[in-house]
């Protein structure tokens, strides 16, 4: 049976646990949110912890128990707050971009821990964007490049860039493999440095600059 973690449960968390759940496939998936309120029933496959998203995949993601998937709904950079809750002996930290970085960016906007959000899109996609390969629902007009490629491709002196692509799991739904967190922290405890961590899908993604200090 495949099994999905969907780490918040706030709007889209419910959104994903919704549109997920009323597939033909069975899954089992565990809900994680510290102040639930109440829970729609969705069935004996719905598992709910009463635990914080970070501090559930600090204790639980290990290679001896992957999910299928892991679908952050928080509004925090979860795979960048994981690494750096989680990283010791060594030590990831936040630290400052790199100057200019915004000019590098389609349609950048910072948040106020010092993330910084990018978009293919100027304007409000709609929550159930299919994400097609070749073109944008919304506009009509060709992709000429995914997200998560054109952050691959960065070159900033002083930073390497590890970008962690989200799959569309169903309309509006995105997630990821966990093994490619568990890859990510093992590379970045072999590598001390500055580093860009950006969690992207096609259109849109998140990225935070770390020190990892052996």
């Amino acid at each position: 049976m495949e099994t999905i973690w969907i780490i918040g449960f706030g709007r889209f968390g419910r959104i994903a646990l919704e549109r997920l759940a009323s597939g033909k496939r069975i899954t089992r998936f565990v809900v994680v949110e510290p102040e639930p309120e109440q829970f729609p029933q969705f069935g004996e496959n719905v598992e709910i912890v009463r635990q914080d998203g970070v501090d559930f995949l600090k204790q639980h993601l290990a290679e001896q128990n992957i999910p299928d998937w892991i679908i952050p709904a928080l509004p925090v950079h979860l795979a960048a707050l994981w690494l750096m809750a989680g990283s010791a002996p060594v030590g990831i930290r936040r630290c400052d971009p790199p100057e200019g970085l915004e000019k590098r960016l389609p349609n950048p906007m910072f948040g106020h821990t010092g993330d910084i959000y990018t978009s293919m899109a100027d304007f409000m996609c709609p929550d159930n964007c299919p994400e097609p390969a070749d073109y944008c629902p919304s506009t009509g007009k060709k992709r000429t490049q995914n997200l998560y490629e054109w952050l691959e491709n960065l070159e900033i002196a002083e930073f390497e860039t590890r970008v962690i692509r989200s799959h569309q799991l169903a309309p509006g739904v995105g997630g990821y493999k966990p093994e490619s967190l568990l890859e990510l922290k093992q590379k970045m405890s072999q590598k001390p440095g500055k580093h860009l961590i950006a969690t992207a899908c096609r259109c849109h993604g998140v990225i935070t600059p770390v020190l990892t200090q052996a």
